[in-house]
């Protein structure tokens, strides 16, 4: 595979999350630590999913467990502040790219039964190619939460 695009998408969101007075989301959503540790969770699992293919067995990737509260302060709860959840970004996006860089075109043809939810919404629930996992995550998934961590920067004379 080619992971021009997510390597870029990666670049801009670490970009995003190292912006200075990133406040807290004016609807109540997600602060940037939330942001990072749900990537951080979804980066393992699709890592994960791709190494389980590698290994000839049939994963399934869920996002459930990406979206739950409490395991997201787990994982913040786990890093000593928020430049330190940056570089585990940094460092656990590289490996997911790396993986996905020595995916065969058989194996990222596989298809993974795929569960995602957004918003309490369901989103996908059907196997896709395992490249179209990895992909989607360059298209919309990490652009998406760029744009989250953007949003949050705090404006001047906003408290």
């Amino acid at each position: 595979m080619d992971t021009t695009a997510l390597r870029s998408a990666y670049g801009r969101l670490l970009d995003a999350a190292a912006v200075p007075d990133l406040g807290d989301a004016d609807d109540g959503g997600w602060n940037a630590d939330q942001v990072l540790a749900h990537l951080l969770s979804v980066d393992a699992a699709t890592a994960a999913v791709a190494l389980g293919v590698v290994a000839g067995a049939r994963p399934a990737f869920d996002n459930r467990i990406s979206l739950d509260t409490w395991n997201l302060e787990r994982i913040i709860a786990e890093h000593s502040g928020r430049a330190d959840l940056i570089d585990h970004v940094r460092s656990q996006a590289a490996v997911l790219c790396d993986i996905a860089d020595r995916l065969n075109e058989q194996a990222a043809s596989v298809l993974v039964p795929t569960l995602l939810l957004s918003n309490d919404e369901l989103v996908l629930d059907r196997p896709i190619p395992l490249s179209s996992l990895i992909d989607g995550l360059a298209e919309s998934h990490v652009p998406g939460h760029t744009q989250q961590l953007l949003d949050l920067r705090t404006a001047p004379g906003k408290p």
